[in-house]
């Protein structure tokens, strides 16, 4: 019965070779990749917005935001729609993965934080590690991933659209 309260549930998702993770609670839904409505003047990695239902979605390209290349769309690209809570209201995001691949549990004692390496990193995203039999899976925490100036940037267009 701990077992069960010491266990949380996450999405986990590709960049190229490179697993990452975000909570399943925060996951609204798992869409195709389709290009999204470009926005002039935002940061690269802001592709723009996307119709999800009715309501107008910033899309964000993870691996540009992470300082990796640029997504090449294929088959399996997808867009997960999160809802991430910050400090005083709800944002509503796009975000390109290169592929998903399941809803999977991960004990809390699994989560280990970052590792130091001894230098200057930017870390502050990753919420902790875990290791599988295939390597690491990131676990990325998305408020800290979006800087105030970011969330300041997509909550405005989320208003404006």
């Amino acid at each position: 019965m701990t077992t069960q309260q010491s266990e949380s549930q996450f999405v986990t998702f590709s960049l190229g070779e490179e697993a990452f993770a975000v909570p399943v609670e925060v996951v609204r839904e798992i869409l195709d990749h389709e290009d999204a409505f470009k926005i002039p003047n935002g940061p690269d990695y802001l592709l723009g917005l996307r119709n999800v239902r009715g309501q107008a979605v910033p899309t964000i390209d993870l691996r540009l935001k992470l300082g990796l290349s640029r997504t090449v769309a294929t088959p399996h690209t997808r867009v997960l729609v999160l809802d991430v809570p910050l400090n005083d209201r709800m944002l509503t995001l796009g975000l390109v993965a290169d592929r998903v691949h399941e809803v999977t549990p991960f004990r809390t004692a699994q989560i280990e934080q970052a590792p130091d390496i001894g230098i200057r990193w930017n870390s502050d995203y990753i919420a902790g590690v875990v290791r599988k039999e295939t390597g690491f899976v990131v676990v990325i925490d998305l408020a800290r991933l979006l800087s105030s100036d970011d969330t300041a940037f997509l909550s405005q267009r989320n208003v404006a659209a």
